[in-house]
């Protein structure tokens, strides 16, 4: 198959505080999905910005994800100590993530995680706060804090059902105490006696708590297809708070990634269509910036047919865009990559936080140096100094 020549439009190279970056326009001569026409900054070597949470030689450290408490300055962070799968490792920062404690004590059923743990904030409708992480795989369990992470509850079964990437995303709704989770399986951890068929498909699950996070209902389908993979969703709310978009994997590697929507607090949802090229990757993370501009992090890998004309493949990425960017399948505003990855695609499930001053906090896994196992990092930035290099 013959693919039209990507063309480079600019490279313009520029020092700043003495730090070397990288701005590019790429064009890649296609349908609308395939352009690929915004301007790329590279922050690679804007070594900065980076702050190392965690590293162990010979050990392969993965998967983080965090949350940031109402205080502005106080980040956990969980991953676990293998690929995926493995004892989970428990942190926390007090100052905005400059700083990291050492490896916290944990339950003892920690050490027993099957997947990536995920940490998502919940509150009751009385009020009471809580902070719940995901286990997943069969059966899916949970963990809970009540008094901000200084304690947490063994990781318990919560229903007779399990999934991969349990929970992608945990979105309160409007509802007090009611709260939408979504994760995918491909047909192995539904069950106890799940077993793959080969070419059977993915199914994209939803549930959803009505009493701040502790009980979950049992899953309902919401897509499948053995076409399309769909998976690892990430959820954003329109800025009027009327529509939630899931943004999804595609790991059949065919098409783009997808977006769904839901204008009924997750009842229903649309049928999936295809994002534009530069939002294509997987384990979206999003979060609005302080003036209204979309960050999503993720991990940046194309669909078969253009991998050989991406030159961020496989890299830690980012796209900054707007709400009626993702409405209207339009490229979004300027591309990013935070760090490259050396090793395959073995990188980025990135949890993204939002500082009271605007810095955002995004934090991953990657293979950051050649041959080496990989390690937890973050980086840090505003919106507002983007701007400047993109210019």
């Amino acid at each position: 198959m013959n693919f039209p020549a990507w063309r480079r439009q600019a490279l313009v190279s520029q020092a700043i505080s003495g730090l070397f970056f990288i701005t590019t326009t790429l064009t890649f001569a296609a349908d609308p999905l395939s352009e690929f026409t915004i301007q790329t900054i590279d922050l690679n070597n804007d070594l900065a910005r980076q702050v190392i949470i965690d590293r162990e030689k010979g050990q392969y450290l993965g998967h983080p994800t965090t949350c940031l408490l109402e205080d502005g300055k106080t980040i956990l962070c969980v991953y676990p100590k293998g690929h995926g799968r493995g004892p989970i490792i428990y942190k926390r920062s007090n100052d905005g993530g400059l700083t990291w404690s050492d490896r916290l004590p944990t339950p003892a059923s920690w050490a027993t995680s099957k997947e990536v743990p995920t940490l998502h904030r919940v509150v009751d409708a009385q009020g009471k706060k809580r902070i719940i992480m995901w286990s997943g795989l069969y059966p899916a369990r949970l963990a809970v804090t009540e008094d901000d992470g200084a304690s947490w509850s063994e990781l318990k079964k919560v229903g007779n059902w399990g999934g991969i990437v349990v929970m992608g995303f945990v979105e309160k709704l409007k509802t007090p105490g009611k709260y939408l989770a979504m994760f995918h399986d491909d047909g192995r951890y539904f069950t106890a006696n799940s077993k793959n068929k080969k070419g059977a498909g993915f199914t994209l699950y939803k549930t959803f708590s009505t009493d701040g996070g502790l009980t979950w209902s049992f899953p309902e389908a919401v897509y499948h297809s053995s076409e399309v993979n769909l998976c690892e969703p990430g959820c954003i709310r329109s800025p009027d708070g009327k529509k939630l978009a899931v943004l999804l994997r595609e790991n059949a590697r065919r098409k783009n990634s997808h977006i769904i929507f839901s204008e009924d607090e997750g009842a229903t949802w649309s049928k999936p269509k295809q994002l534009p090229l530069t939002l294509t990757g997987d384990r979206h993370t999003g979060k609005y910036a302080s003036d209204g501009r979309l960050f999503i992090s993720f991990r940046c890998i194309a669909p078969r047919q253009s991998r050989k004309v991406r030159e961020y493949e496989t890299d830690w990425v980012a796209w900054v865009g707007t709400w009626d960017d993702l409405v209207s399948g339009k490229q979004g505003e300027y591309f990013v990559r935070l760090k490259d990855n050396k090793k395959g695609y073995d990188t980025s499930y990135p949890g993204v936080e939002v500082l009271p001053d605007g810095t955002i906090v995004v934090t991953t896994y990657g293979h950051w140096e050649a041959k080496e196992q990989p390690y937890i990092l973050s980086v840090r930035l505003k919106l507002n100094e983007l701007d400047k290099l993109k210019k």
